[in-house]
């Protein structure tokens, strides 16, 4: 054991030397931009300013639930955007949709479009190289939130979490795309193959909004508070040494090769022959119209300040919605943690209003184990407080045409209330949300929206598509309509164990 010690020591040591000597940059040099303001000079400064006037201080919003209209929505709008396009994004895939959705902005960008892209550095990083490149193109901006100094290497990255880990475990974890300052979507999406229907493994059901009017120059501002953030940083000022002008002709060529297998391959014929992908080309938006909304979006300098319930500018809006509720409460949430707090207040509503239901993952379709183990622990308390729930199952129903792929597990975050209140965000009702990452939403009131949620809701909690989780004298049950389990149904001994142990140790507020 002596030797082993001997000879890790100086691995060790050096991964803390390059860790104590990371530095981010000086940011004297950078410059703040703002949101491009809206005109009557663009094909949707016309078509949409036109709907604006006939619904004043009105905003239009559309739920979008099916993967390929999400990615649809996104690429249509890139084709049309003549001045603007502002992406804000946890996580984006370098797979068939990603890359195809790189490639069309830069064909946004070559075509004059001002392009902003705003990625959190979590999952920035491993694609360091391809953003230093789009970054070269003229009309094509990258900035990196709250991240690490080193751009490559495991030892560096390990360094920088050992020495500066209390920072770096705050991230941003909005979802936005803005175009023209015109129309915005927004909601629990990040942008990879498995959020839009496309991955041959699991893919996640998700949901979206898809906005027009004053909200998306409140979704703007937004952008913009972010994008000029202390916590932001330029990729060129990152990595000087990635700048490179080659490396956009290289990525180009092969952005290009990668759009056109993207447009031969089956998805592409699936989004072809799909009705609402359809529909949204011909500009079938039929948005639904209301004054009555709210957009809330964390501040960005939450990630320097200590964690806290109370840096939450979504919670801080969805308290009073839930207290307010008289009939009815359905909550979508699939990384799921309340705390003792928030299973106490969750249990309260029930034996007031007597109708909480709730839907997250189950073990076998969860992707984060640690936080099932989070969310076992006040499983049995909320339902003997009368709160209704249903764990989604990881294989869906034959007819389940939201997954189009042999697995499924759960990314939407929204709720309602008593059938008249929405809100659809990237809020996770759990501690990270809370009071590490940054989040956004929009809270609308339109029973509209709200029953087409409650729908979806409705399905997603079917005995095809999920368990319903039940207590008795002799423990929990799941309960499909057809099986019954006493146990975590269809998950591994090994996924199990780790939820168990997940129990047990003292890592709740991280989850």
């Amino acid at each position: 054991m002596t030797i082993g010690i001997s000879r890790l020591a100086p691995l060790l040591l050096l991964v803390l030397a390059l860790g104590a000597c990371s530095a981010l940059p000086e940011k004297g040099s950078v410059v703040a931009e703002n949101t491009l303001a809206v005109s009557d000079s663009t094909a949707l400064d016309r078509i949409v300013g036109a709907v604006e006037e006939e619904n004043p201080g009105r905003s239009g919003l559309r739920l979008v639930g099916e993967g390929p209209e999400a990615l649809a929505a996104r690429l249509r709008t890139a084709e049309l955007a003549e001045r603007s396009i502002d992406v804000q994004t946890y996580i984006w895939n370098a797979d068939l949709t990603g890359l195809f959705l790189a490639h069309t902005l830069i064909e946004a960008a070559d075509r004059g479009v001002r392009v902003r892209l705003l990625l959190d550095d979590f999952d920035a990083r491993a694609k360091n190289y391809a953003l230093a490149a789009l970054d070269q193109h003229p009309h094509i901006s990258v900035r990196l939130f709250n991240p690490v100094v080193s751009r490559q290497g495991v030892l560096p990255l390990v360094g920088e979490w050992i020495t500066d880990g209390r920072r770096l475990n705050r991230r941003m974890h909005n979802k936005m795309w803005i175009v023209d300052n015109r129309i915005a979507i927004g909601g629990g999406r990040n942008l990879g193959n498995e959020y839009f229907g496309a991955s041959e493994g699991a893919n996640f059901v998700d949901l979206d909004l898809a906005m027009v009017g004053p909200v998306v120059r409140e979704a703007s501002v937004s952008f913009d508070a972010y994008w000029n953030a202390g916590a932001s940083y330029p990729v060129a000022l990152l990595n000087p040494e990635a700048v490179d002008k080659g490396a956009l002709q290289d990525l180009r060529e092969r952005l290009a090769a990668s759009a056109r297998e993207a447009r031969t391959s089956e998805y592409a014929s699936a989004l072809r022959g799909d009705n609402a992908v359809q529909r949204l080309i011909q500009g079938d938006w039929s948005p639904e119209w209301t004054e009555d909304y709210r957009f809330v979006a964390d501040d960005p300098d939450k990630v320097f300040r200590d964690p806290s319930p109370e840096l939450s500018n979504v919670l801080a809006v969805l308290v009073p919605a839930l207290d307010a509720a008289e009939n009815s409460i359905r909550i979508v949430s699939p990384y799921f943690v309340p705390g003792p707090g928030g299973t106490d207040r969750l249990v309260g509503h029930a034996g007031r209003i007597g109708d909480v239901a709730i839907l997250t993952n189950s073990l076998a379709a969860n992707d984060v184990v640690a936080v099932h183990g989070g969310y076992s622990k006040y499983r049995a308390d909320l339902l003997r407080g009368g709160v209704q729930l249903w764990e989604l199952k990881p294989v869906p129903g034959v007819d389940a045409s939201w997954f189009g792929s042999s697995g499924a597990s759960l990314h939407t975050k929204a709720l309602s209330v008593d059938g008249r209140q929405l809100f659809v965000g990237s809020y996770n009702l759990d501690p990270r949300s809370t009071s590490l990452n940054c989040e956004q939403g929009v809270l609308v009131r339109s029973e509209t929206l709200t029953a087409e949620f409650e729908t979806l809701f409705a399905a997603q909690t079917s005995g095809d598509r999920a368990w319903k989780v039940t207590l008795d004298e002799d423990g929990l049950r799941w309960n499909d309509g057809s099986e019954q389990f006493e146990r975590d149904p269809q998950a591994s001994a090994g996924k199990r164990f780790m939820a168990w142990l997940t129990r047990w140790l003292p890592v709740e507020p991280q989850l």
